[in-house]
């Protein structure tokens, strides 16, 4: 059923409706459509707009089709062309004229704009939530494994020693900044846009600083023709959850190799993985790859909006319908993943010894024992090319710096002691490592406390 076609002598063609609807994703803002309409009408009724016994039969038949629709009694009819349709269609059906006033002072303009930016804020706190989640996990194992050393790698060479935890703290901080992207936003698209019209409001007396606080927005907005044609919002939310996908994604890759035969140092669940159909050892890290292929699905949606939104003249174009799909199909991407990825990462069994001999036999000590000969008066790019001697020696002999002896180290450098062997151990490399920010224990505990109290836990 049409709420406009008074000024139509035709019918729509079906292939015409059909291309033009929204039901089939829109019925999902059910609740935040009935919701901005609740505040609308208690609105007009404090202005005089309506009458209190009008205002009495529409609250109710709203509640009641909210009602409906939650338990399943009411079916959203497909043939109508949105759920703003269906909603004031199905509220004149029960109680008649006092439904035909439900629209007065508003136009479908605001009204989406308002069930969307009702709906996305509460998205984000989803969101939100299970980034907190995903964080909690991440100190989890941070917590277990500050003496569990590894290799830190730069251009995916082993380059120095770093702890589990510290390497988890990188993406501890990725994750945090998501979180405080999120919010930005919240604060910032949290206006309402209700009142405004199809684009210059009303010549009714709308008190729209009553409606904005009825939901729980900061302030109306401030001109109309922006409340009813501005995305920058969604855009914005499509730009965060990309750069989420993208830290999922990074991490997602260093678990794939981690599981390899070449890396071996984590294990996944069985309950996060899969087989081959042909190769029966196989154990593959099914979960890891979908969230990193996910990931263009969510830039895609970034760039569809993006390119929809660039040659759009004010104010509101029928191009702008296409932000819904978009939006909700990559907030359940992201929803998706995040629940998946958290429960991976909490059931992760990392081969502790794996990495230890790794960061052993990666020469990522090479640097402190630079540092060592800095220490005792070398300067320092003597002191490197001292240690690429020392380190091409190894290479011919299948070695360690760990495991040239004494007179190895003197022949190249007789500056070298008996306690270059402590220098270069890797607890060593780890523990002396003390500025803001570094790897070691004295410095990652209170970073640990903090993160804590980030979270509240």
């Amino acid at each position: 059923m049409n709420l406009w076609g008074g000024r139509f002598k035709e019918q729509t063609d079906e292939l015409v409706f059909q291309f033009n609807a929204s039901l089939p994703y829109d019925r999902r803002l059910y609740r935040q459509d009935i919701e901005g309409s609740l505040a609308h009408v208690a609105m007009l009724a404090k202005q005089g707009i309506l009458t209190e016994e009008e205002k009495n039969a529409i609250t109710e038949g709203l509640n009641g089709i909210r009602n409906d629709i939650a338990s399943g009694a009411l079916p959203i009819d497909e043939t109508c062309e949105d759920i703003h349709s269906f909603v004031e269609s199905t509220l004149i059906g029960r109680i008649g004229n006092a439904g035909k006033k439900l629209h007065t002072g508003r136009s479908r303009n605001d009204q989406v704009a308002l069930d969307m930016r009702l709906y996305i804020r509460d998205e984000i706190r989803t969101v939100d939530a299970e980034l907190k989640r995903l964080l909690e996990t991440l100190l989890k194992v941070m917590e277990e494994n500050t003496e569990t050393y590894m290799p830190g790698f730069t251009h995916l060479q082993k380059a120095q020693p770093v702890t589990l935890a510290h390497h988890f703290g990188a993406y501890f901080e990725m994750f945090l900044r998501d979180r405080g992207r999120l919010n930005d936003i919240l604060t910032r698209m949290n206006v309402c846009p209700l009142g405004a019209g199809a684009l210059a409001g009303t010549t009714y007396p709308l008190d729209r600083f009553y409606t904005a606080g009825l939901l729980a927005f900061d302030a109306p907005t401030r001109n109309s023709m922006d409340s009813v044609s501005d995305r920058d919002y969604l855009i914005e939310l499509l730009g965060a959850l990309s750069i989420v996908m993208m830290h999922l994604s990074r991490l997602c890759e260093e678990i794939i190799l981690w599981n390899s035969n070449e890396y071996r140092f984590v294990e996944l669940s069985d309950t996060y993985s899969t087989g081959s159909s042909i190769m029966p050892q196989k154990k593959n890290p099914d979960i890891a790859e979908l969230i990193r292929g996910k990931t263009g699905r969510v830039y895609g949606a970034l760039t569809a909006l993006l390119t929809t939104m660039k040659g759009l003249p004010l104010a509101y174009n029928k191009d702008m319908q296409e932000d819904k799909e978009l939006s909700f199909d990559a907030l359940d991407t992201v929803k998706n993943c995040l629940i998946l990825f958290t429960g991976m990462i909490a059931s992760l069994r990392f081969r502790k010894d794996v990495m230890r001999k790794s960061a052993m036999n990666g020469f990522t000590n090479a640097t402190d024992a630079a540092d060592y000969l800095v220490k005792k008066g070398v300067p320092f790019r003597d002191a490197h090319g001292i240690i690429g001697r020392l380190v091409l020696l190894c290479l011919e002999r299948g070695i360690s710096l760990d495991d040239l002896n004494l007179e190895d180290y003197q022949n190249v450098c007789p500056v070298f002691e008996e306690d270059i062997y402590d220098a270069i151990r890797l607890e060593t490399c780890v523990e002396k490592r003390v500025t803001p920010g570094a790897p070691g224990p004295d410095v990652m505990k209170p970073v640990l406390d903090e993160y804590k109290k980030i979270l509240g836990s």
